[in-house]
């Protein structure tokens, strides 16, 4: 066809068509009328929708959002002007143009599928079925034929020929998109015109080139000097994902023009000592002293292995200083994700920033793990919800396309990419090839801008290989033969894009290898060889030097004034006049004003409430999360109270005076492991803020166990890392069988060591109060594991006074309670928890004089001298006895006799009293337990096994 022709054509187009952009809403509506009963619409335009629906079952459905672009599109402007009919010529010339509309949508969902995005890919892409001409009923004849364009590349009109060429040069290079699925249509048609806009091939300048290829030398330069000067010791290199050191550097610098202030980044193994190096700074110095063993140590710490270790530094950008932050990480590789989400909603907290502008957080997955472990999908899922939102995150995975030692694809996921889970929350995903740096370049700041528009995560799918095996000391010939003879014969990065350079002429053939010598030398010299590092070496709001004591003082008065609590509970029971609450929240709030006046004993609730309400008067923050824990899963908190008429709730603990410290309660989704691992990251970060997370019952935190035993238990001694995390893990026996019996306090006691961290077992209200106080008060950060009450909540005997309060402080030992003479007594029972009413409650029944019964409410660190003091009272006492409800393998008794018996001496002998050893913790009868608990009870003061309950008939 001529140049005239084709002129000619695209102007009978325009001027024949029957659609206006302007009449989209009302032609949209009648095909809604059309769908429902075809007869209710005008014949021409019921002739042009039958025209549209598909001619047989075997046919696609066109999808509506075809139509409306169509209806958008400049392609005539008089069907509703004349009603009359459509012509043959027009209608088939509207039906063509619907099929290419088709057409452009397919390259939009599914470009990617023949994206050039795998470096290892030797031959070319199998064309989907989708993407070719046929399928559209389109061929030969019609790539001359102007048509609309539907918005592509913000052409308007023009030849087929010419849309197909600009389809493949968008979707099918280097980058493979995905954002279709979205369903905002702004932020869809946001990242259509940003990703169109540039036709997939942006342009830079020749600095900006020269940057990517000294940000490739010093990747690779790192490596090889490393590779030859530790031999076959592990390092995790970056070989074959080189681009992530430019990829971070463009994010780094984007994110500061966008006045961005920090950057928390958590990543794995996989080139980790490439980032702490190129990109955050450490010295090469250090790193060669981690290599070589020369590493300070002290008998506390424990240390851990280098690629494990985090780091901070400031970055110079064109909008200021950006803070970086690396997370420390083990080797549960995705659990740094939600401990990096944590700390930056502690980061943003402290700094006001609501909407996520001035802290963003960056999580580095590998691929395998990002698509196989589940904390990935928790921590997407938590990514807009209320408690745990950190305004969009970018994940970029480096994607090597093998899992671990001797994984194959088919094995790793049941998905075609690793990054599909990403798609439960509507996020864009960008597969890019790691051999293209420009292309990389460009998806940085598409992602980074992205996420700063519409504050919602955003992945980077970075698709590349590495170039050893799992480790450097592993030999992946064994078992991946083909993937590594292409990778022994490919170029690298670096070489790729040197070679690419050379030849548009924006660098010399020198050049290169001057970059290596220039980056070799200052590497040898120890010098930084990151890009504008700043001088600024302290952190905002670094605050933790006050709390670095190794051990925590016993005895810390937390009493306060009798009048405050009584203002402080006269603001909580105020609630707005239109609230109409439930008459049981009621009666709580009611009975809290009389406890509050000294009318009733103290619940665990009202000293809770007021222990929480007190820190905040004494300026601290508050943040409680959980499943059920506004309420309270037993119904004791009420920290939100709900209107019946509307549902509308109020928090009264943040509503207590003007300008108030933060009271948060959030009722967290559905999850364990990562909404702990949040909190745990919180709580590294912002040493002013009590932070709770309360298990609905204790054995849930078993779904957490990589977040207690790598993090909070260990942490310090690993990485110097504080937190005072406190745990609140409903446990006691209650008949409720063997799941809801018991939070596995053996679990947290056997990981206790070098004043790693706290475990009680409360008993009071009182005692909870001065507890919860004294985790802020004391001048170290210390995890608190809480074993908190189910039946105690309520329990007739379990109160406390206002007078206790308001004077004294938590005890971790609470010495018998009844005037027993201490001459008389031969018996002494020790115990802790719940059991100790049982106990009480059947001695006074028999009016026992001779048995006295001590509370351990401090199990660890174990108050020896306290429990020194309480035993020395009793000159006469023949039997010491350790009673517990659990399993004689489980509870305390493995953890605690040896201090026990090291106060008693070798005489007399320490006894134990409770259930034998078991595998559950518990039995799933009530009627069992009772008889149980029943026989353990009169074991431990010395009588005869009661005789069996008879079941009455």
């Amino acid at each position: 066809m001529s140049q005239h022709e084709s002129k000619k054509n695209m102007q009978q187009l325009s001027a024949a068509s029957y659609l206006s952009a302007g009449n989209a809403p009302y032609l949209e509506s009648l095909y809604e009328d059309f769908l429902a009963d075809p007869e209710s619409v005008a014949p021409a335009l019921r002739a042009y929708f039958e025209q549209l629906a598909p001619p047989s079952a075997a046919t696609r459905e066109t999808s509506h959002a075809a139509f409306r672009e169509i209806f958008r599109a400049p392609l005539g402007k008089t069907i509703c002007r004349d009603r009359g009919g459509i012509s043959s010529h027009d209608m088939a010339l509207l039906d063509k143009q619907v099929r290419v509309a088709k057409l452009i949508n397919a390259y939009r969902f599914n470009g990617h599928l023949l994206a050039t995005i795998n470096p290892l890919q030797s031959e070319a892409q199998a064309m989907p079925p989708e993407l070719t001409l046929a399928y559209h009923g389109l061929g030969e004849e019609d790539l001359d034929q102007p048509f609309d364009t539907v918005g592509l590349a913000r052409v308007e009109l023009a030849p087929l020929r010419e849309i197909l060429a600009l389809l493949a040069q968008i979707y099918t290079q280097a980058i493979g998109a995905e954002f279709m699925h979205l369903t905002d249509m702004t932020e869809k048609r946001w990242l259509l015109s940003y990703f169109e806009g540039e036709r997939g091939q942006p342009q830079y300048p020749i600095e900006t080139k020269r940057r990517l290829l000294e940000l490739l030398t010093a990747a690779e330069g790192l490596e090889r000097f490393l590779h030859s000067k530790y031999v076959g010791q592990k390092r995790f290199s970056l070989e074959g994902a080189d681009s992530l050191v430019p990829m971070m550097d463009c994010l780094i610098q984007r994110a500061g023009e966008k006045g961005v202030k920090e950057l928390a980044i958590g990543m794995a193994h996989r080139g980790r000592l490439n980032m702490l190096v190129n990109i955050l700074g450490k010295l090469p110095e250090d790193l060669f002293r981690e290599f070589e063993g020369k590493v300070a140590y002290d008998e506390f710490s424990t240390g851990d292995v280098k690629y494990h270790m985090g780091f901070s530094s400031n970055v110079n950008t064109p909008g200021g200083l950006v803070h970086l932050a690396l997370a420390f990480n083990p080797s549960h590789l995705e659990i740094v994700g939600p401990v990096v989400e944590g700390s930056v909603r502690a980061r943003q907290d402290r700094r006001n920033d609501h909407e996520g502008d001035t802290v963003v957080p960056v999580i580095i997955h590998g691929d395998a793990a990002f698509a196989g472990q589940g904390v990935v999908m928790e921590t997407f899922n938590m990514s807009q919800s209320r408690g745990y939102s950190t305004k969009g995150t970018v994940h970029i995975v480096i994607n090597n396309q093998i899992g671990f030692t001797t994984s194959n694809q088919r094995d790793m996921r049941s998905t075609l990419y690793c990054t599909d889970v990403a798609k439960m929350v509507n996020t864009p995903i960008f597969h890019v090839n790691g051999d293209d740096p420009e292309a990389v370049l460009f998806v940085t700041r598409l992602a980074l801008d992205y996420r700063m528009k519409f504050h919602k995560d955003v992945v980077i799918d970075l698709v590349c290989y590495r170039r050893h095996g799992h480790s450097e000391a592993d030999e992946p010939m064994a078992t991946q033969p083909a993937m590594y003879n292409l990778i022994r014969a490919k170029k690298t990065p670096r070489e790729i894009y040197a070679h690419r350079l050379i030849e548009q002429g924006a660098i010399d053939e020198p050049t290169p290898l001057e970059m290596m010598k220039n980056y070799r030398q200052a590497i040898e010299g120890g010098q930084c060889v990151a890009k504008d590092i700043g001088q600024e070496k302290r952190p905002p709001f670094t605050d933790w030097e006050q709390y670095t004591q190794q051990a925590c003082t016993v005895y810390l008065d937390t009493g306060v004034p009798k009048k405050l609590i009584q203002e402080l509970n006269d603001r909580l029971s105020q609630h707005p006049k239109h609230f109409t609450l439930h008459a049981s929240v009621a009666k709580v709030y009611a009975n809290r004003a009389e406890m509050a006046a000294g009318k009733l004993p103290l619940d665990w609730g009202f000293a809770e409430t007021m222990a929480y309400a007190t820190l905040l008067k004494d300026g601290y923050h508050v943040r409680l999360s959980g499943q059920d824990c506004g309420r309270g899963t037993f119904f004791h908190r009420h920290a939100v109270i709900h209107n019946q008429a509307d549902e509308e709730a109020y928090v009264p603990l943040r509503n207590l005076f003007d300008n108030q410290p933060r009271f948060l309660v959030i009722n967290s989704l559905l999850s364990e492991e990562a909404v702990l691992a949040f909190e745990y990251g919180y709580s590294t970060t912002d040493p002013k803020t009590l932070t709770i997370w309360e298990a609905q019952f204790g054995d849930f935190a078993n779904n957490a166990q990589v977040v207690i035993d790598q993090f909070i238990s260990a942490g310090e001694q690993k990485w110097k890392r504080l937190s005072g995390l406190t745990l609140f893990l409903p446990h006691g026996f209650e008949g409720q069988g063997p799941e809801h019996s018991s939070a596995r306090l053996e679990r947290y006691l056997q990981l206790c060591a070098q004043h790693n961290m706290q475990v009680a077992v409360p008993t009071t209200p009182a005692q909870i109060f001065h507890l919860l106080r004294r985790q802020m008060l004391l001048s170290c950060r210390k995890p608190l594991i809480v074993m908190t009450p189910k039946s105690l909540l309520r329990h007739k005997d379990a109160t406390s006074t206002l007078e206790e309060l308001t004077r004294g402080a938590f005890q971790p030992v609470i010495p018998e309670i009844d005037a027993l003479d201490d001459d008389a007594v031969t018996r002494v029972v020790m115990c802790s928890g719940k059991i100790y009413y049982e106990l009480l409650d059947k001695r006074r029944a028999d009016q026992r004089t001779d048995v006295a019964i001590i509370r351990m409410e401090l199990l660890y660190p174990f108050p020896v001298e306290l429990m020194r003091k309480q035993l020395e009272r009793y000159r006469n006492a023949k039997q010491f006895i350790w009673c517990q409800e659990e399993p004689k393998n489980q509870g305390s008794w493995f953890t605690s006799q040896h201090h026990i018996r090291g106060i008693l001496g070798r005489e007399p002998y320490l006894e134990y009293a409770g259930r034998p050893f078991l595998a559950a913790p518990a039995v799933g009868i009530a009627a069992v337990h009772a008889e149980q608990q029943r026989k353990l009870v009169a074991e431990a003061l010395g009588e005869p096994a009661p005789k069996p309950v008879k079941k009455k008939r």
